[in-house]
Formats: structure tokens, sequence, C-alpha cells
């Protein structure tokens, strides 16, 4: 005998609740209004459920809905921004609904659906113990880095890993190696990318093609180029 456990996320504005999970290739395998707002959908074998909100509850703005546990989370995240891309013209990182980005070696990204229910779709495999950054081992620019990712992938506090960045370049960049240089500008892009400031992203692009790499550190950064460039 097998149990299945099924997440019951909130409905909210069904049909365009429906219509952002058809986009990442959802099925909609059952959908009703009457007597009650009610919807399943399903994909890879699993399935999510839709129904309202108990009378007198007043949902958070944005809510921990389901885990997805999946083999491949990487190639997950790419089929969703380009499936994304195409529904909407772009790839939805801010508000309601989107997708948070994947950078290289990450285990786990969320969707937020336009009601806010949020899908945390995480590597099967993912280690039991994960490296959440912070090490007292390193230092100058090198140690900012890494706090900024903290900031970055796992609170999605983008402004605080932009102030943290621009802090350290200022405090260690003279200091700093030109790869952790190099480092500091991608990522600086790329939360500008993401807040739509196309200044700021030029000026911190031109920063980055500024600086003199050799063949291997351009090696080294080219994942984090190509995350700002997506």
């Amino acid at each position: 005998m097998t149990d299945t456990a099924v997440p019951l996320l909130w409905s909210g504005d069904l049909p365009s609740t429906l219509d952002f999970y058809r986009a990442l290739g959802y099925t909609v395998v059952h959908e009703q209004t009457r007597p009650y707002v009610y919807a399943a959908i399903e994909k890879h074998g699993c399935a999510l459920h839709f129904a309202p909100a108990p009378p007198g509850v007043e949902l958070p703005v944005e809510h921990a809905g389901a885990l997805v546990m999946v083999d491949d989370v990487a190639a997950r995240h790419a089929e969703y921004t380009t499936a994304l891309r195409a529904h909407y013209g772009k790839i939805p990182s801010k508000g309601r609904p989107r997708i948070t980005r994947f950078r290289p070696g990450q285990s786990r990204f969320s969707l937020v659906d336009p009601v806010g229910n949020t899908v945390l779709v995480i590597q099967r495999d993912e280690p039991m113990e994960l490296e959440y950054g912070g090490s007292r081992e390193l230092e100058g620019l090198a140690r900012v880095l890494d706090n900024a990712r903290i900031l970055r992938d796992f609170k999605n506090d983008d402004r605080a890993a932009t102030r943290a960045l621009e802090a350290g370049l200022r405090r260690f960049g003279a200091a700093a190696t030109t790869l952790e240089r190099a480092r500091a500008y991608a990522d600086l892009a790329e939360l500008a990318v993401v807040a739509a400031d196309t200044d700021r992203a030029a000026h911190w692009k031109s920063e980055l093609d500024s600086v003199e790499l050799t063949t291997e550190e351009r090696t080294a950064l080219a994942a984090e180029v190509r995350t700002t460039t997506d």
C-alpha cells in the first residue's frame, strides 16, 4: 500500500493561475467553478491542486506552497525560463508571477505564481547539509562576494547584495585580485539587469569588459557572465 500526498494551494484568480502553470507545461486535469472553485494540474506525474482560502482567512502576499523534487534542477530551470519568456515576452523576475535566478552550482529555485503560491523546485539528491557561504577563512573582496551570494541566492535580497558589493569594491577593490574584481562587476551587472536599471547594468558591464583576464580566468568567469546575459 502506498500513500500519496498532494499539495493544496490557494486558487485566487484561477484562470490566471492556471494560465501560468499551462505556460510551464502543466496539464490541467480538473477545473470547476461550481459548487466551489477547484482545480488540479499535473506534470511528470507530480500533481498540484488549487482551492479557495477558508472564509475569513487573509492570505499573505506570498506564501510557501509546495516542494517539487526533480532529477535535474538546472535543466528544469532552463525549461521554465524558456517557456516563460515565450509566454510573457520576457523572463518575469520581479513581482508576481516570477521565477528566481539560477546560477551554476545551485540545487534549488523558486516559482511564485500570480496568487503568491511559492513552489520550491529542488534537486532530488540535494545534500542534507547545504553550503550557504559566509566562510570565515575568506578575506577582503572574496568574503564580500561570498556574503553577497547569501543575500542574493538564499535571502532573495538583491538590494542588500548590491550595497554589499559596491561597498566591498570601494573598500577592498584596490587590493583584490583581478578575478575577484571581475566577479564583483559581473554580479553587479546581473543585479542591475534584474532591477531593470539599464544605466547601471551598462556601467558594470563596461567595468567588466575593461578587466584584462587570462584565458583561464575568463573560463572561470564564463558561467557568471552567461547568467547575466541570459
